[in-house]
């Protein structure tokens, strides 16, 4: 009798083996579900960093979507500081 529920608790665990590697019933189409981060082309004001959310990683947020807004603001706020120093006659600052 031992042997009989060796073999029938073997055959499940194939049967869940082979449709997990996409025999039988396919499994769903992955998906991307992290958030939009949706933000004005042009420039980025504060409603935008309001109202952004980034997704989770295993640690913590998504780094390389923190660093990506981040790259994007130093080089808004760079410009903005450039065009301030042309228009009251100072050099840009560093």
């Amino acid at each position: 009798m031992m042997w009989f529920f060796a073999i029938l608790i073997v055959l499940a665990m194939g049967g869940v083996a082979m449709v997990a590697a996409g025999r039988g019933t396919p499994m769903s189409d992955v998906y991307d579900d992290r958030p939009d981060a949706l933000i004005t082309a042009d420039r980025i004001t504060g409603k935008d960093l309001r109202r952004i959310r980034f997704s989770l990683g295993v640690r913590g947020y998504r780094m390389s979507e923190v660093d990506t807004l981040l790259a994007r603001l130093a080089t808004q706020l760079d410009r903005e500081h450039a065009q301030d120093g042309d228009v009251h006659g100072d050099p840009p600052k560093e």
